[in-house]
């Protein structure tokens, strides 16, 4: 939004912001913010930044806490969800030692560095990013954990068993696709979602009702560059929460949080240019995709099982990402084929579109690692010259739900937990060290934190459901 500190103090006056508010991720890819009061914001405070205790993010210890929020001025939007004239900014964080100021653990440097990593290797000079953001919007939702009692329900007046009534329009409970009003009783909130989208310039492709009757949305935005794209994502998630939340509803981008409904994924698209040439089309190439492409394809699926520890974050994750469900599980690349871990979209005809999706991730991810995590893997196909067949991982053409056990067993599969996940990433992350993008550090953190804060919390508490198996054992 602005090239210079002097521009955003200029619009700052000019336009009577009262509140300057700075974000930046923590390590799991959630939002944090620090606000000041606009008048004390000068172009030094801008280039300085603000100092902060890194400690309290998880990044550093105690006694070497000390980190800086700069914020990056291209950043800059006009916060929709504040009472007061608010600008924003998405920040980088900076430590006061050492010759690099950038903090290597920083998941939006991370992307920045991934990104860069790969123009440098000379394959392409543009990597644009699609995603597919899914998510339900609910009535209401209420959760607790305690001793005695752990429990869950949302509510929701599309669905059948909605307590509130839904005046006779049922929205099918796996029948929701494109599905219209007045079933579709979430449209006008899409539709001010996307307005809010639009008017913070991220440009949105198509909203509609997804599978999932009880509520269950998409939204589609354009293609973008990784680390821009990641900052629309936590953007995104952002709005969708903060509206649902001023509308008297409740959002959420969980990936299975209903038995029995669909879950909710975060399918990215990649495309890749070098000028003006579109580096994965071949006329001549499977579905029209060259070589390069079906190299890169291959580094993602080969080290698919690693990436799920960043692109599959949760205990919840792997609810959703379950063999002959809607979630595809297995560990190949296909056209038109949604059982597929990657999907090359077989309606694509033009060369500049031709494209390959990524359909196992969700919205649990911090997209920066996320992306940068895929790209890594992309490159090091690339690199070792990795070909599909020879690996395995296709290309497949049939409904692989419908294979024989025989045959099943001879496609990998993406992890079954959240555990099986950080052991792929503890033996095969030696890909993602490349170029410095990611460190040992990172890795070591990532998988210590997400033991020690996801997977032991969940495996040392009872489920309600073993109360059902069990209790009169």
């Amino acid at each position: 939004m602005f090239k210079s500190a002097q521009d955003a103090i200029q619009y700052i006056k000019k336009n009577k912001i009262t509140n300057v508010d700075l974000k930046t991720c923590d390590l799991f890819g959630r939002w944090r913010h620090l606000s000041t009061p606009a008048g004390h914001v000068d172009q030094l405070m801008l280039k300085e930044g603000f100092g902060f205790d890194g400690s309290s993010y998880g990044f550093r210890k105690v006694e070497k806490s000390d980190m800086i929020l700069i914020p990056d001025l291209t950043t800059g939007f006009n916060d929709p969800f504040w009472e007061q004239k608010t600008l924003s900014f998405i920040c980088n964080i900076h430590v006061p030692e050492g010759d690099e100021p950038r903090f290597d653990q920083d998941p939006r440097f991370v992307c920045e560095k991934a990104e860069n990593f790969l123009y440098e290797t000379g394959i392409g000079d543009r990597l644009y990013l699609g995603p597919e953001y899914e998510f339900y919007l609910f009535d209401s939702a209420e959760f607790t954990d305690r001793l005695q009692n752990a429990s869950y329900a949302v509510e929701s007046s599309q669905a059948p068993w909605s307590s509130g009534g839904n005046k006779g329009y049922l929205m099918p409970l796996k029948g929701g696709y494109h599905g219209e009003q007045p079933e579709d009783a979430n449209a006008s909130f899409r539709g001010n979602l996307v307005e809010l989208l639009e008017n913070s310039k991220v440009k949105v492709k198509y909203h509609h009702h997804e599978v999932g009757g009880p509520g269950q949305m998409e939204i589609e935005t354009e293609f973008d560059t990784p680390t821009k794209t990641a900052d629309q994502a936590v953007f995104i998630k952002y709005a969708t929460k903060n509206l649902a939340r001023r509308m008297c509803k409740t959002a959420t981008f969980m990936p299975k949080p209903m038995f029995g409904a669909p879950g909710s994924g975060l399918h990215v698209h990649f495309k890749l240019f070098n000028g003006k040439k579109p580096v994965f089309s071949d006329p001549a190439g499977y579905s029209g995709m060259s070589k390069v492409a079906m190299n890169f394809m291959t580094g993602i699926l080969v080290h698919a099982r690693s990436i799920s520890a960043f692109a599959n974050p949760s205990t919840n994750s792997y609810k959703r990402l379950i063999p002959g469900y809607e979630a595809p599980v297995s560990i190949v690349m296909a056209q038109s084929n949604r059982s597929a871990a990657i999907r090359i979209p077989g309606y694509v005809k033009d060369p500049i579109d031709k494209r390959f999706e990524y359909r196992a991730g969700d919205a649990t991810a911090n997209p920066y690692l996320m992306f940068a995590a895929m790209m890594m893997a992309g490159i090091d196909g690339i690199k070792r010259k990795l070909e599909p067949g020879k690996e395995g991982v296709g290309p497949f053409d049939g409904n692989i739900y419908e294979l024989s056990d025989k045959e099943k067993q001879k496609i990998r599969s993406l992890p079954k937990s959240l555990q099986e996940a950080l052991d792929a990433l503890r033996d095969d992350h030696d890909y993602l060290l490349a170029g410095n993008v990611f460190s040992r550090a990172l890795i070591e953190t990532w998988i210590k934190r997400k033991t020690d804060e996801d997977v032991l919390p969940v495996l040392l508490r009872p489920h309600p459901y073993e109360f059902i198996l069990s209790y009169g054992c």
